[in-house]
């Protein structure tokens, strides 16, 4: 596929060009509520490494995004004494979709409409490549994570869950 043949412009791939980074897309069925775990079911990924990327505020509604394995889910709590919130919460999608510009299912922490503080699972990090969000549902692009820390900030948190 030529370079400017992209499968979709999206504010995160037109960020992530803009930024030089290299990355694959992989555009897949999208199922409403499918998650990680159907992308990678679908797309024959390990879900450790596709990484959902989720909305979140803290207790006086400042919103933050959460770059989390796609099988794991956020111990909040854990979350929360990390950041020094005393508690953190998902946003009810309307507003999710209002912080980021994105409809849930497709939200990508690249090209967010509001600049939000990025928190990643640390293990996360440790990964050769992450599949996330190109910025539309049924989109994933791949990259390396370390992207993350260097274009968004992205601080390393542990608040991981078995799902």
């Amino acid at each position: 596929m030529a370079k400017k043949d992209h499968v979709s412009e999206t504010p995160a791939t037109a960020f992530l060009k803009a930024n030089g980074v290299e990355f694959t897309e992989h555009p897949y069925e999208y199922l409403e509520h499918g998650g990680a775990q159907h992308s990678a079911q679908v797309l024959g990924f390990d879900p450790f490494t596709v990484v959902k990327t989720l909305v979140m505020e803290d207790e006086k509604a400042r919103p933050l995004l959460v770059l989390m394995h796609g099988n794991r889910k956020v111990s909040t709590k854990n979350l929360a004494r990390q950041i020094g919130a005393k508690s953190v919460e998902p946003c009810k999608p309307e507003v999710a979709n209002r912080h980021s510009g994105y409809l849930v299912g497709g939200t990508s922490p690249f090209g967010t409409r509001k600049a939000m503080p990025v928190y990643i699972e640390g293990t996360i990090l440790s990964l050769p490549r992450i599949c996330i969000n190109g910025g539309r549902r049924g989109y994933l692009v791949g990259l390396d994570p370390q992207v993350c820390v260097k274009l968004l900030g992205a601080k390393p948190v542990q608040c991981a869950l078995e799902e």
